[in-house]
Parts: C-alpha cells; structure tokens; sequence
C-alpha cells in the first residue's frame, strides 16, 4: 500500500534541496507502518535516502551519501581493536591522566573471567587486536593470566608505565608470550624533568629501565607520548631520543594532551569529533579509552555479547558521520 498524498509531497520538498542536502517532511498520521514503507520505496527509487524516521518526521537525503566508513583506514575501523581497562589503581598520579588514576583510585577490575569472555568473543565479532590497560595493569596479582587468555587468541598490546619490571611481576612478564604480546610504555620527553614534573619524581628514568629491561626479554616495545598540542609537530629531537633507545619508528606513539581526567588543559574530545575504539571496562563499553571513565562518552552497560556492542559503536558513528560536516579527528592511542 502506497500514501500516494506522502509521494507527492516528497517530490515537492525534494526540488527544495541540492543533490547531497536534506529535507524534513511530516509524515501523516495514520497506519505508521505504511508511511515508512512509502518513504523507503520511494527513496530506493529515485535514487534517495531515507535518513531517519522520528515519530511523525521524516528526515531525507536528496540522493545517496558516500560510505560513511570510506577513507578510514583498517585499523581505524570501529571495532578492529577492542580496548579493555583490566583496571584503574596505579602506583603513579599523572597530572593529566585522562581516567583519573592514582594510588587511591577504586580497581575497578575487569576480571580474569570477564577478560577471558571478551578475548574468546572478540574473533566472531571482526576484532584483530586486543589492547590491555589501566590503571597500572601491573598492579594485578593474576596479569600474566590476563595476558595469556587474551595472546592465546589474538596480538595482544600491554600499556605499562614501565616501573614495576622487579621481583614476582618481573616473573610474571617474563612468563607473557614474546611473538604475541607487544609492551607499550609511557615516556613524555626525552628530559627527565619535564616527564617528571608530570609523573613523579624519578619515573623518566624508572620508565627508561623497563624499556631496557623488556627489551632484554625479548619483548617489543612501543613508547606512547603526551605533549601539549603546540609541541606535537616539534619532535625531531624526540625522535631522536627514542630511536636512541632502540624504538622503531612506526612504534613510538605521539599524540596531543586531551582536556580528560584530571588534566586541566588539551584538546577538547568528544563523541561527534572522535573516531571509537571500543572500550570495555567494568562499568560498560565507551566509545574511546580517552574517556573510559567519563559518562558522556558511555555506550552501554551491558558488555555482552561483544558483537552487539560493537554494532552498537559502528551504527552509531555511521550515523554521526552522515550528520557531520567535517569527519571526526583520529586520536591514536596505541
């Protein structure tokens, strides 16, 4: 059944607007579902998109948008990578950590059994990459554990401060799988006066002893740095440093302090401007780890099933990127 009176107004707003524009129509009252069946059929067509349907409005592209996921590379696919916060405690207090961590801060712990769930349904649902943070994930008596459920199904990336290669956690890197498991470290300057005036006194130089200690273990290592967003495009002496300690270039990881957590400054992030990752914790899936622990960028509480959630995070970014005018900034975090 066709509402012959809903076509004729189509056609009449659709001269309204360019080829790629909008336009809004009030659909009439009556049996809801033939309405949305005339939308649809006349939208596939003239060759048009129906682009939402609320209540008695209806929203239409005039013509057909782009692939809203063209031009992202594979790894910035939503759902490629699956972040998982095993907790939230640290042994430092960073003075821009984007999750609020610190000494005193609740565990939060995703749990050896919630992270095994995650790993065993993250091949199903498309993920490549498993990406294991906190907190200071070091921190957890049962980490080798955690490590090993996720190495033994996909590549796995630990981000580490780097501090706490000693005495039983040392032996419980050691016991990690080398040709599975890449080790990210936090370093924020090649001067260990500016990445302590963040970090802690001393912990540039703790944090240069752990990249030297994973190295001698045969682990490969990333280093990830935070810099104000005027100093990310100065960095050849960074560079410099960090080739200096053995780091590859396609493994060190310089990216713009974010106005999260506890940092008072940085880039302003959200939603509409940010391409997900998806990120579980305890309390849900977020859309980024830049902001785990912040509910305007919760997607849901309910974790399983994985695949759902990450449906979830791709409907919803293909819809912000067809409302967009611009598309959102990558954030690399890893």
């Amino acid at each position: 059944m066709v509402n012959h009176a809903l076509v004729l107004d189509l056609v009449e707003h659709a001269k309204t607007v360019p080829t790629g524009g909008t336009f809004t129509i009030e659909v009439p009252t009556g049996d809801p579902d033939v309405s949305r069946q005339t939308l649809e059929a006349w939208c596939g067509r003239t060759g048009n998109e129906l682009v939402e349907l609320a209540g008695s409005t209806a929203r239409v592209r005039r013509g057909r948008s782009s692939d809203p996921l063209a031009g992202l590379t594979p790894d910035q696919l939503p759902g490629t990578r699956l972040w998982m916060y095993t907790n939230f405690d640290c042994n430092l207090a960073c003075d821009y950590c984007c999750v609020r961590s610190s000494p005193q801060t609740e565990r939060r712990a995703l749990g050896i059994d919630r992270v095994r769930q995650l790993a065993s349904e993250a091949v199903d649902a498309g993920v490549s990459e498993l990406i294991l943070t906190g907190g200071e994930p070091f921190l957890l008596p049962d980490l080798d554990e955690v490590v090993e459920v996720c190495t033994s199904r996909l590549p796995t990336t630990l981000l580490t401060n780097g501090m706490l290669f000693k005495g039983m956690r040392l032996e419980r890197l050691r016991r990690m799988d080398r040709d599975r498991l890449t080790l990210q470290i936090s370093i924020d300057s090649p001067t260990p006066e500016i990445h302590d005036s963040h970090r802690g006194k001393r912990s540039w130089e703790r944090a240069v002893d752990g990249i030297r200690i994973a190295h001698e273990e045969g682990f490969r290592v990333k280093v990830a740095a935070t810099l104000p967003a005027d100093q990310v495009h100065e960095l050849e002496p960074f560079h410099d440093f960090l080739d200096s300690i053995g780091i590859a270039r396609p493994d060190q990881v310089i990216r713009a302090l974010a106005h999260r957590g506890v940092s008072e400054t940085g880039i302003e992030l959200t939603v509409e401007s940010l391409i997900p990752e998806v990120t579980i914790t305890a309390d849900g899936v977020y859309w980024h780890p830049i902001a785990a622990d912040h509910d305007d960028q919760l997607v849901s509480r309910q974790i399983f099933p994985l695949k759902v959630a990450i449906d979830e995070v791709r409907t919803r970014f293909i819809e912000h990127r067809r409302r967009a005018d611009a598309s959102a900034a990558w954030f690399p975090c890893a």
